[in-house]
């Protein structure tokens, strides 16, 4: 189940931090080999999350998963295979910057640290809630631009082509998108931060909690109408919705920022009775058994072949 699922991620992240401070004392001082040990990392553990999930959720689903899905109907196999492709075109340009950080830090030139660096474990504390969020800020605020931006939305409309999302979709973005969501990473240029934390914020929360707000599914806690908590449901929304001039749910963590200006779509929706989460439709009997099977179920299998993946460069 998804306990089993989370027990997996965190696992594959703490083996991935591990090896962080490990590779930047081998390859610290060679910034080509430093980005093609974090291009081979991230490659290995973000697709390994997302695939779990996805294997999950979408490969024969019954229906007890399917009641929780955003969007009641399955995406084809033919938008899965764009968003992997595109993820693994985007981790290649996601670890360029983490691989600058960790070079600077071994070539002296940031202060950054591996381990407790001589600071209580308070100071450590203090310091990830500081760089939760203002990260998760940041996020908020580049995302918004995005959307307000119109010369920034043409980078970022083409993450909305997949209006029905799957975890694979997470990072399928363009290059100036990806350049600048990683950008944080070269705060230790100007802060001392620990390296584990700083790269667990972007291994572990962002990536791992971003499979779930891509995910396509809700949970029953927190459900869409929670009062502080950014859900799947609001992401689908966002990719459902979204475009130049709608910048709703651009948020990642929390729904704070959406609220303070007044872009809490759901809230809107809910506020009008014409809320779509799941919650909603199944408490309006739009989930039932019935209903699921006038879902058509897609066959998915057609990934494992390769004539299929020769197909997208014909």
């Amino acid at each position: 189940g998804w306990t089993a699922h989370r027990f997996v991620f965190l696992v594959a992240a703490s083996i991935v931090l591990a090896m962080i401070c490990e590779a930047a004392s081998a390859f610290g001082t060679n910034l080509f080999g430093m980005w093609v040990i974090l291009t081979v990392l991230g490659l290995t553990s973000c697709l390994s999350m997302s695939a779990l999930a996805f294997a999950k959720l979408y490969w024969n689903p019954s229906y007890d998963i399917w009641k929780y899905k955003c969007n009641p109907k399955f995406p084809k196999p033919e938008h899965v295979r764009t968003e992997i492709l595109l993820t693994i075109k985007c981790i290649s340009l996601s670890t360029m910057l983490p691989a600058l950080s960790l070079y600077l830090a071994a070539e002296g030139k940031s202060q950054a640290f591996c381990g407790w660096g001589g600071r209580s474990i308070w100071w450590h504390l203090g310091c990830a809630a500081c760089l939760l969020v203002g990260i998760d800020f940041f996020e908020w605020l580049y995302h918004l631009l995005g959307h307000e931006v119109p010369s920034m939305w043409k980078q970022h409309k083409s993450h909305h082509r997949f209006f029905n999302p799957t975890p694979f979709s997470v990072i399928a973005d363009e290059a100036v998108d990806q350049l600048m969501r990683t950008a944080p990473m070269l705060l230790s240029i100007f802060l001392p931060i620990n390296m584990d934390v700083l790269f667990g914020m972007f291994a572990v929360m962002f990536y791992a909690y971003g499979v779930y707000l891509h995910s396509g599914y809700e949970l029953a806690w927190p459900d869409a109408h929670h009062p502080i908590i950014n859900t799947s449901f609001q992401h689908y929304l966002h990719h459902a919705e979204g475009a130049v001039g709608k910048p709703y749910h651009t948020g990642f963590f929390v729904k704070i920022w959406d609220r303070m200006f007044g872009l809490d779509s759901t809230a809107m929706l809910y506020a009008a009775g014409k809320c779509t989460c799941s919650k909603c439709s199944r408490n309006r009997g739009e989930r039932s058994l019935e209903a699921f099977k006038k879902v058509e179920k897609v066959d998915y299998s057609c990934l494992l072949t390769p004539k299929f993946w020769l197909q997208a460069f014909a």
